[in-house]
């Protein structure tokens, strides 16, 4: 019993890359501090997809160090944020957790899969909740900021990874990270602070910026990118700006980015230097 509570708390940890129980309780509590339905539908998808990689007998280290779990904790958390508590968005966090466990194993055979089978999976039942399903989608209205608070833009950055737009939360989800690395929050306070910078830049709308919108696929490019090296800094830095610019180009479509940007951004950065490596490489020669 301790062994799969462990995994569970783990499968929350890296949702941001921690592959540590206390981290994964901290993000739990965060989650929960801010909004006990989407802190269930976390813990109800983190179990689904865990439970479906254990049925199908996926490979038992990558199930007990959470790979499996947080693909579907993220799917859960977006079912009931976009459309709420009712018997469908049930069925669809159901569906979503044990299609993201399928598709994580799948990918993960070719590229690291990072949160991609999150975002494959919740375009999927987003689009088929409004067009097949016609359930409505909740858009919440906000009054538009009068002026930029770095404070509150960098705490919601965090948790907006999530989905949580609440300043303890994102302390909570800071918290986290540090207590599994210091590196990580160094890196992942830096990508908050680099993205709002660059969407103030950029004209971005105050709401969207202390909302933390700008910040979130950038604290997860750092921690992924994340290295004592000092040419890490570069592949941080170039990684959180393109994934900025990916964001807003989601906006412009009118396409609901999730962290879509970080994972393509992610995955750019990684072949660019991988490319890059290899040429040094061969000039040594």
């Amino acid at each position: 019993m301790i062994k799969h509570t462990q995994t569970i708390f783990r499968g929350m940890g890296q949702v941001m890359f921690q592959n540590n129980v206390y981290s994964g309780i901290l993000f739990f509590a965060g989650i929960f501090y801010n909004s006990w339905i989407l802190g269930l539908a976390a813990l109800f998808g983190t179990v689904i997809s865990t439970v479906t990689a254990m049925i199908l007998k996926y490979p038992e280290e990558d199930i007990q160090n959470g790979l499996y779990g947080f693909n579907g904790a993220l799917t859960g958390i977006a079912m009931l944020f976009y459309f709420g508590f009712n018997p469908v968005t049930i069925v669809a966090l159901i569906i979503g957790a044990v299609c993201s466990s399928l598709l994580m194993h799948g990918v993960k055979k070719l590229i690291p899969p990072f949160t991609a089978p999150f975002v494959v999976v919740t375009w999927v039942l987003i689009i088929l909740l409004l067009f097949v399903f016609h359930s409505k989608l909740i858009t919440g209205v906000e009054s538009p900021s009068e002026r930029l608070s770095i404070l509150a833009a960098t705490t919601n950055g965090f948790g907006q990874v999530m989905f949580q737009k609440n300043m303890v939360t994102g302390l909570f989800f800071l918290l986290a990270i540090l207590i599994n690395s210091r590196l990580f929050a160094l890196y992942s306070l830096y990508a908050s602070l680099l993205g709002l910078l660059l969407g103030w830049l950029l004209s971005v709308p105050l709401t969207a910026l202390n909302g933390g919108l700008m910040g979130y696929n950038g604290i997860l490019c750092a921690i992924a990118l994340a290295g004592t090296k000092r040419g890490n800094f570069k592949w941080v830095s170039l990684a959180v700006i393109l994934s900025v610019l990916l964001n807003m180009g989601f906006n412009k479509m009118g396409m609901i980015a999730l962290t879509a940007p970080f994972v393509l951004s992610t995955w750019i950065m990684l072949a660019v230097k991988s490319k890059v490596i290899g040429i040094k490489r061969v000039n040594r020669i």
